[in-house]
């Protein structure tokens, strides 16, 4: 038996830190919302008890460092399951991009194992059990439009975001968010208008969500990488609404209501980065 999942990635219209908590994790509010850029993953029964990950992606880890390993393992402790499992990852979405590529996969593992084994678990019990692996995990059990607090468990769902064009940009830099959320300042810190950003999202209003976005880590990592200033900089100059880092970046991403725009800023970009995909936003 085979089962196919995708693994959609995820942008931020909105990410705020409140303040650093006592488990070490920061208090979080952020508007999220899934784009048609997506991993797919196959899962296929083995006779045999274990675990077997294969990719196309030489960037991936194919033992327990892989978040796509923990969620097989982690069901097969809980469950006591004895049955093993081959998972192909198929990768699309870049590593290490602020985009929770490797989240997805872990989201799509524990809904692909859930039908392959007969779980019969809920998407709510699936985000319980996603939590123990990643903060994005939960989200992503879910996708679509949500507001999300906490350090990323409490999850309200919205209606889904103004529906336009994305274009995303990945420089050829990795960003460790540990590290930036480390290196963050509450001193100077520039907070977005979460409520606003919410608001634009449930009246469907295009214009107000694009005056609104805004993310709070965009200042630690443009310090480090001042390219991701240049990439939105040019993705404004071809014509973009609005232009905002995803997570703790590197990947930006511009959104565009008239898709000729945003093919203006693909091919603009194109020869300025490697990894540039047009997409558009998921209901």
């Amino acid at each position: 038996m085979e089962i196919i999942e995708k693994a959609p990635a995820k942008i931020n219209l909105g990410l705020d830190a409140l303040y650093k908590r006592k488990d070490g994790y920061h208090e979080l509010e952020m508007i999220m919302a899934s784009v048609d850029l997506a991993d797919r993953l196959l899962f296929e029964e083995l006779s045999e008890n274990k675990i077997v990950i294969e990719t196309d992606s030489s960037f991936l880890p194919v033992d327990r460092r892989n978040h796509v390993y923990q969620a097989a393992e982690l069901l097969k402790k809980t469950f006591d399951l004895t049955q093993g499992v081959r998972i192909t990852i198929e990768k699309r979405i870049p590593v290490a991009a602020g985009l929770a590529g490797g989240s997805s996969d872990c989201a799509a593992t524990l809904r692909g194992l859930n039908r392959l084994w007969n779980l019969d678990l809920s998407l709510e019990k699936l985000a319980e059990l996603g939590s123990q692996i990643g903060s994005d995990v939960p989200y992503c059990i879910h996708g679509g439009t949500a507001f999300v607090t906490g350090r990323g468990e409490k999850i309200e769902f919205l209606p889904s975001m103004p529906q336009c064009w994305v274009v995303l940009v990945k420089p050829r830099m990795s960003v460790s968010t540990s590290s930036i959320f480390g290196s963050l300042s509450f001193n100077s810190i520039q907070h977005p208008d979460i409520a606003g950003i919410r608001q634009a999202v449930e009246t469907d209003d295009y214009q107000l969500m694009t005056e609104k976005i805004g993310n709070a880590l965009e200042g630690v990592t443009i310090k480090r990488y001042p390219v991701i200033q240049q990439i939105k900089d040019r993705m404004i100059n071809y014509g973009a609404d609005a232009a905002l880092m995803s997570g703790s970046g590197p990947t930006v991403f511009a959104l565009c209501e008239k898709k000729t725009r945003a093919q203006r800023i693909y091919n603009g970009l194109k020869g300025f980065c490697d990894e540039v995909y047009l997409v558009r936003t998921l209901k």
